[in-house]
């Protein structure tokens, strides 16, 4: 059993967590065996695949989950829901500490973390892949540690600064040093320094040389081996695109590649330059919601992305990540229009949605609950999730079990593909639209309930109200909505809510 520890940190701390925190725009972003696990040449053993139909399939990030925990939630919740992908913290070795960016601080790229070991890590990818949920690791490869003082890692890795055994040394030219104060990125105008200068001290590896990209294609396989279902490039904006198509050029095709590229107004660097290596994080679609929900033209909502932001397909689009939700760049659970906004990101056509589910915290370095060795303890679910349950600081907000969230996947599910028709704003602050003949849906962001008829184009009947939660063989979650013989459908929908109705939940 592992001894309690502790971790040296240096006077910069407060700023490279703060910086981590950040990471929007010009803010960003018994004895152990010392050597690293091999890479593989074979295929991966691939669990899960995007829908071949218009819309993408849908994610999760399960943000500091253990490995053990996201086995038992895709077997008893993610796969019965229909979510596709789970999105991992990162599973290499990293620094000591209770903060939660201690995961993105590597010391090795032994798979072997405080969330879990290789065999429980492995166990979980074949576990998904089995309730047929793909696993997606976060993969840490523009550098290594922010730690001056030399220490060891969560698996008993020795390492310094710039010092990694068996991986990376200072002496081989395996990390880039700029002319800047502190070696740091002092201005994100300047392409160079993003790509080249230190992101608040992490070591930074110099991934335009064959050694380091030879070392990091090792890991990448070593992953895919396991079976992972793709990867999250972390900090790629970082990394020069042609640096990161290099080191995933012996990935198989279907492996997929998710690049995280913040984007930045007049910034050189820009999401538009990653797209031949994969998709990549429109960090754009999440802020333009938060005007959305706070009074700005509702019906954009519906043509969200087609402005300044990455064509559909090479986007991933997400209302939260663990970065945001410490910056307050995005809405998050704590905020009440925070449930609409998935509501709009689950019925709409732009980009691969990714949901997101963490913990609560009143301190933004806060990592997630651990017991006395600094392992993190399995997640554990609210017995009635939702946006109004009261959590205290530590408790998994679970989205994934929120009714409302479960319901609008299956209303996704169903309209999968089917053309945006029968649109409604007269209301101002109520949107209201179809898609096809299969689902329409009904948002409020008013502050008062709104009562009135909308148009459908569902036949007519009654139809279950997925804002409940979704149907199940016993009947509707919650209540009944009739659609009349005109197609429209007369309804209450409360303050910053919706109702949402689909062909599958007809009842009579």
């Amino acid at each position: 059993m592992r001894t309690a520890r502790t971790t040296h940190h240096v006077a910069a701390a407060a700023v490279l967590a703060a910086l981590l925190a950040a990471c929007s725009g010009g803010a960003s972003d018994g004895e152990v065996p010392s050597e690293q696990p091999p890479a593989s040449s074979g295929a991966p053993a691939t669990t899960a695949a995007p829908d071949e139909g218009p819309l993408p399939g849908v994610g999760i990030q399960l943000f500091q989950w253990s490995w053990d925990a996201i086995a038992r939630e895709c077997t008893n919740t993610l796969g019965p829901a229909g979510i596709d992908w789970v999105l991992t913290s990162p599973p290499q070795e990293h620094i000591l500490g209770e903060e939660w960016w201690t995961s993105y601080q590597p010391v090795s790229h032994r798979v072997d973390s405080r969330l879990g070991s290789r065999e429980q890590f492995t166990d979980m990818v074949s576990t998904c892949g089995s309730a047929g949920v793909g696993i997606v690791a976060d993969a840490v490869v523009n550098h290594m540690t922010g730690q001056e003082r030399p220490g060891t890692g969560w698996a008993g890795s020795s390492y310094e600064h710039y010092e990694y055994p068996g991986l990376f040394s200072d002496e081989d030219g395996d990390f880039h040093h700029c002319d800047t104060i502190d070696g740091d990125i002092q201005n994100y105008k300047d392409a160079e320094q993003v790509q080249s200068c230190e992101l608040a001290n992490l070591a930074d590896l110099a991934t335009g040389t064959e050694r380091v990209r030879g070392v990091l294609q090792a890991y990448l396989a070593d992953l895919v081996s396991l079976g992972v279902a793709g990867v999250r490039i972390d900090a790629a904006k970082h990394i020069p695109p042609e640096d990161i198509a290099a080191i995933i050029a012996d990935l198989p095709s279907d492996v997929l590649v998710w690049q995280e590229v913040i984007r930045a107004g007049g910034e050189p660097v820009t999401p538009e330059q990653y797209v031949g290596n994969g998709q990549v994080f429109e960090f754009g679609y999440g802020r333009e919601l938060v005007g959305l929900l706070g009074g700005s033209t509702f019906r954009q909502a519906l043509t969200l992305g087609e402005r300044g932001m990455l064509p559909s397909d090479d986007a991933v689009v997400f209302v939260v990540n663990h970065d945001t939700e410490r910056n307050g760049e995005m809405l998050t659970a704590r905020d009440p229009e925070y449930l609409l906004a998935n509501v709009l990101m689950l019925a709409g056509a732009y980009g691969t949605p990714v949901l997101y589910s963490g913990y609560v915290f009143d301190d933004r370095d806060a990592g997630p609950v651990q017991d006395g060795d600094g392992k993190v303890l399995d997640a554990s679910c609210p017995d009635a999730p939702g946006p109004a349950t009261s959590l205290e600081n530590g408790a998994w907000t679970c989205e994934q079990r929120w009714p409302a969230i479960q319901g609008m996947l299956e209303w996704r599910r169903v309209t999968d593909g089917a053309g945006l028709v029968a649109v409604d704003d007269s209301a101002g602050d109520v949107l209201a639209f179809s898609r096809g003949e299969l689902g329409t849906v009904i948002v409020n962001r008013g502050d008062e309930e709104a009562v009135g008829s909308w148009p459908t184009t569902l036949a007519p009947g009654e139809y279950c109200d997925v804002a409940d939660g979704p149907g199940s063989p016993q009947g509707c979650a919650g209540a009944t909505i009739e659609v009349a013989a005109d197609g429209t459908l007369s309804t209450t929908v409360p303050a910053g809510g919706f109702v949402a109705v689909h062909a599958e939940g007809r009842t009579s």
